[in-house]
C-alpha cells in the first residue's frame, strides 16, 4: 500500500484564507503552550481550544512539567494521573488502561486491539510498546478519559494519549537537558531548530539517550538486569508552501534493550496439586533454592538467555490547508516495529524451559483526512476518514530442558524420572496477521441557545482481520512423533481464522456554560472495540487438539455515561474539575489460561459483562507566583458483572477435575473446570488513587530557588485476571523531591525519586502448572541525581 498523495493535491489547489482571531494560535516551538491568562490550549478535539472549554475529562502535562518530575515515558506519568494504569512484563507485553479499561491483563495477543489510542503528532501508533520509549522533544501530553471514537481515526473505547512534539521554528533555537544519578544513570536530550529559507522552510532535529545500570542482579551471568537503555532521534521539516498551507515531514528512529522485565521468587501458596507436585517438593527434588526469598534483595538466577530489544521507527507527512471557514488536515504515515526477545519463562534457575521467545515484525500504513471548522461558531464541525493497514509476522520458539520431565510430569511416573522424556522438546511457531480498518467519523458542536451546546458524534467502522498459527513440535531426537506426555506439554497446532465486521457507534454531549469559568457537561457514548483473533495458540480439548471455536473473540460493546463540571475561580488561579462516569462493557475481552502442564497458554475469551464506575477530580491552586500545588484523585469501582466460565485462581487449580471443588489450597484436591468470578474486581485497578504535589520558590539574584514535591498513592489491587489471595499487591505511596535554581532559560536541580525507598511491586504472576510459586517484578528503588536544562 503506497502513501496517498492527498497533501500534494492540497498544495496544487491552495488559496489564501484569513484565520479566525478567536482561536489562539501559538507560535511554533513555544513551550509550554499557555496564554498570559493562564489558559492552556490543547488540540484534544482536533482543534485549538482552551482545555477548560473542552467537555471531556482531560489532563495536560507540559514538557517542562514532565522534565522536572522525571516523567520521561508513559509509565512515569501514571504517578500524577490516577485514572491511568500502565503495566509491562516486557516491552511487548505492555498495556495502557484508562479507568481500568483498554487492554486485557496478561500476555499480549497480537490479534486484538488496544482500547486506549496512542498518538504522536496526530499519527496513530499501533504498537503499544512504543510507550516504553523516552519522550523526545515533547511540548505537551494530553490524557483523554472515556471513548473518543468520533474524533480520532482509530477507535478508542477507553481514552487516548495524545503527544504533541515541538515544531520546527523560524527562529533559531537550541534546547538541551542532561541528567546524571546513581546506578550510573545518564540521560541526554537535545534539539535544534532553524530556518532553511526565511518564512518558507524550517528544520528541527531532536534526540534522546538514556542509560542506567540494572536494579536486579543475576547471579548466574553476573549482569544487572532491568536497566535503562534507550536511544531515539526525530527529525522534522516544515514547509510553508503558501500563507494558508503548511506541510510537515517527520521521521523517527528508536532503539532500546532494557534486559527486562525479569520476574522472580516472591512467595508460595498452596494449590490443589498433590504436595509432591508443588513448588517446595519440586525444588527440593533438585536441591534448588533461589538466591534469596526476599524479593527486595533484587537477586535472581536466570538459566536462560534474556533479551528485550525493540526497534520502532517511521515517517509521516502532515498537511494543514486553511480555507478560512474550515481547515483540511491530511495525516499520512508509515511505521514499523521489530521485536527480538528472549525470556526465562519458568522463573526459576533450573533448566525447565531453556528457550522462550516470540520475535515479531510489524508494519503499518495509516491515512487520515479531516476537515474542521475554524473559530467559534454557532455550528462547528469535525469530520474525517481513516484507513489503517498492518501486518505482523512472528517466529516463536520454546524448548524444554533436562529438568522439565521431573518438574512438569507426575513424579511417580517413569517418564518424570527420565530427563530425556522432555529434554529438547521443541515448538517452532509461525504466526501471521493481516488487519485492515476503515472508518468515517464526525462530530458537531451546535450552540442551541446562548451557553447551551449539543455535540453529537457518529462513527461507521469496518474491520477485517485474518490470522494463521502453525506450531511444529519435535522431540529431542528431532522427530514429530510424540508421546502423550510430550503432547501434553507442547502440542502441535495448525489453524487459520478470520474476522470481519461493520459497526456503527456514536456519542452525544450536552454542555452548558453556567458562568465564564464554570462549565458542565453530560455525555452518553455507545462505543465498541473490534473483535479479534487468538494468535497465541488455542486451548486444547481432552485429546490435545485445538478448540477451533476459541479462534476468535467477539467485539466489546460499550455503553458509557459521564457527568462533568469544570471550574476556575480566584481570577483563574484555582482550578477544580470533576467527572463521574458509569461504563458497562458487554463481551469484555479477557485473557485466560488453560490447564496445560507447564505451558503458559494465554488466550482470549469474552466475559459476559463488566462494569466500571467512578469519580475523578483534577485540581491545582497557585495563589501567588511563589507557590503552587496540585491534587488529582480517582475512585474506580471495576468489577466483572458476569463471568461464569473464568479461569480459576491458583488456590483452586491443579487438582482432579470435579463438580464439587475442594477447599482452597487443599493438596490433591478437586478443581473445577472453570470458576464463576462474577462480582469480583478487575485486575490492575486500585479502587482509590491520588497524585499530588507542589512547588515553592524564593527570588535569588534575578532567579528563583525552588523546592518541588511530587507524590502518589494507590490502594491495593489484584494482579491476576481471576483474583487470588496470593496475587494482591498492597497499596503504596511514592514521594519525589527536587531542589533547584532557575534563571532565565536555565534550570538546574537535584532530585530524589522514591525518596523513602518504598518497596512495592509493579506486578505479580503465577508460575504456570499450578506449582504455587508466585513471582513478581519490583518497582524502582530510591534513585537520585542532578539535571540541568536550558535553551538559547
Amino acid at each position: 500500500m503506497s502513501l496517498p498523495l492527498i497533501p500534494l493535491l492540497l498544495l496544487s489547489t491552495a488559496m489564501p484564507a484569513a484565520h479566525d482571531p478567536d482561536v489562539p494560535v501559538p507560535p511554533a516551538a513555544e513551550e509550554p503552550q499557555q496564554r498570559q491568562d493562564g489558559d492552556i490550549v490543547v488540540t484534544a478535539r482536533r482543534r485549538e481550544e482552551r482545555v477548560q472549554d473542552v467537555p471531556v475529562a482531560i489532563s495536560v502535562l507540559s514538557g517542562a512539567t514532565l522534565a522536572e518530575a522525571g516523567a520521561f515515558n508513559v509509565a512515569r506519568i501514571q504517578q500524577s494521573q490516577p485514572a491511568l494504569q500502565f503495566s509491562s512484563s516486557n516491552p511487548r507485553n505492555t498495556a495502557i488502561n484508562i479507568r481500568g479499561l483498554g487492554a486485557p491483563f496478561g500476555l499480549t495477543n497480537d490479534g486484538i486491539e488496544q482500547g486506549v489510542g496512542f498518538y504522536v503528532d496526530g499519527v496513530y501508533i499501533g504498537r503499544v510498546g512504543a510507550s516504553t520509549f523516552d519522550f523526545v522533544d515533547v511540548e505537551r501530553v494530553e490524557v483523554l478519559r472515556g471513548p473518543q471514537g468520533t474524533l480520532y481515526g482509530k477507535n478508542t473505547t477507553a481514552g487516548a494519549i495524545n503527544i504533541t512534539t515541538r515544531k520546527p521554528s523560524f527562529t533559531p533555537e537550541v534546547r538541551y537537558e542532561a541528567s546524571t544519578g546513581n546506578y550510573n544513570f545518564l540521560q541526554i536530550k537535545g534539539s535544534a531548530s532553524a530556518p532553511i529559507a526565511d518564512d518558507k522552510l524550517a528544520v528541527r532535529l531532536s534526540t534522546s539517550v538514556t542509560k542506567r545500570q540494572g536494579t536486579i542482579y543475576d547471579t548466574r551471568s553476573d549482569i544487572n538486569l532491568h536497566r535503562l537503555d534507550n536511544y531515539g532521534v526525530r527529525g522534522q521539516l516544515l514547509w510553508r508552501a503558501a500563507p494558508n498551507l503548511d506541510l510537515t515531514l517527520s521521521g523517527d528512529f528508536n532503539l532500546q534493550n532494557p534486559l527486562c522485565c525479569v520476574q522472580y521468587y516472591v512467595r508460595t501458596g498452596a494449590t490443589q496439586r498433590p504436595l509432591n507436585r508443588q513448588y517446595a517438593a519440586l525444588a527440593a527434588a533438585f536441591g534448588y533454592a533461589p538466591p534469596s526469598t526476599n524479593p527486595f534483595d533484587r537477586r535472581t538466577d536466570l538459566d536462560a538467555d534474556i533479551n528485550s530489544r525493540q526497534e520502532i521507527g517511521g515517517a509521516s507527512l502532515v498537511a494543514n490547508w486553511d480555507l478560512g471557514p474550515a481547515t483540511i488536515t491530511s495525516v499520512s504515515a508509515w511505521r514499523y516495529w521489530d521485536w527480538k526477545p528472549a525470556n526465562d519463562r519458568d522463573f526459576v534457575g533450573l533448566p525447565i524451559t531453556t528457550v522462550s521467545q516470540n520475535p515479531s515484525q510489524q508494519k503499518q500504513v495509516t491515512q487520515e483526512l479531516r476537515i474542521a471548522s475554524n473559530g467559534r461558531n454557532r455550528l462547528d464541525y469535525t469530520a474525517g476518514v481513516f484507513v489503517f493497514h498492518q501486518t505482523i509476522d512472528t517466529q516463536g520458539s520454546q524448548v524444554q530442558g533436562p529438568a522439565a520431565s521431573r518438574w512438569l510430569l507426575n513424579p511417580t511416573s517413569a517418564a518424570a524420572n527420565n530427563p530425556a522424556t522432555l529434554n529438547g522438546l521443541t515448538s517452532k511457531n509461525t504466526i501471521g496477521f493481516d488487519n485492515t480498518s476503515f472508518a468515517v467519523f464526525g462530530k458537531l458542536n451546535w450552540e442551541v441557545v446562548p451557553k447551551l451546546r449539543f455535540q453529537p458524534g457518529l462513527r461507521v467502522n469496518y474491520d477485517k482481520k485474518t490470522g494463521s498459527y502453525l506450531a511444529v513440535v519435535t522431540n529431542g531426537a528431532g522427530s514429530t512423533t510424540l508421546t502423550a506426555d510430550q503432547r501434553g506439554v507442547l502440542a502441535p497446532q495448525n489453524y487459520a481464522a478470520r474476522f470481519s465486521d461493520w459497526n456503527v457507534s456514536g456519542d452525544a454531549t450536552l454542555s452548558y456554560d453556567f458562568a465564564r469559568d464554570v462549565h458542565g457537561y453530560a455525555t452518553y457514548a455507545r462505543s465498541f472495540k473490534s473483535g479479534g483473533i487468538n494468535l497465541s495458540g488455542l486451548p486444547l480439548d481432552a485429546n490435545n487438539n485445538p478448540i477451533l471455536g476459541a479462534a476468535s473473540v467477539k467485539p466489546e460493546k460499550v455503553n458509557h455515561f459521564e457527568l462533568g463540571l469544570k471550574t476556575q475561580f480566584l481570577d483563574r488561579r484555582a482550578t477544580l474539575n470533576l467527572a463521574g462516569f458509569w461504563t458497562e462493557v458487554k463481551d469484555y475481552q479477557a485473557t485466560v489460561t488453560n490447564g496445560q502442564l507447564g505451558v503458559i497458554r494465554g488466550y482470549l475469551a469474552n466475559a459476559d459483562k463488566v462494569r466500571v464506575r467512578g469519580v475523578e477530580f483534577d485540581s491545582n491552586f497557585q495563589p501567588t507566583d511563589r507557590f503552587k500545588l496540585y491534587v488529582n484523585g480517582a475512585y474506580t469501582d471495576a468489577k466483572y458483572v458476569r463471568f461464569r466460565d473464568a479461569p480459576c485462581p491458583p488456590e483452586l487449580s491443579g487438582g482432579t477435575t470435579g463438580a464439587t471443588p475442594s477447599a482452597p489450597g487443599t493438596p490433591g484436591g478437586v478443581s473445577p473446570a472453570n470458576c464463576d468470578i462474577s462480582g469480583q474486581v478487575l485486575p490492575g485497578i486500585s479502587k482509590w488513587a491520588l497524585g499530588f504535589g507542589g512547588e515553592v520558590n524564593v527570588p535569588v539574584q534575578e532567579g528563583q530557588v525552588y523546592l518541588g514535591y511530587d507524590g502518589s498513592w494507590r490502594s491495593r489491587f489484584s494482579s491476576n485476571p481471576s483474583p487470588s489471595a496470593y496475587t494482591w499487591i498492597d497499596g503504596y505511596s511514592l514521594s519525589s523531591f527536587r531542589l533547584g535554581y532557575r534563571k532565565g532559560k536555565v534550570n538546574a536541580f537535584a532530585w530524589v525519586r522514591n525518596a523513602f525507598d518504598k518497596r512495592y511491586f509493579e506486578l505479580l504472576s503465577v508460575q504456570s502448572g499450578n506449582t504455587g510459586l508466585i513471582v513478581g517484578q519490583p518497582g524502582d528503588p530510591r534513585t537520585w541525581g542532578f539535571t540541568i536544562s536550558g535553551s538559547f
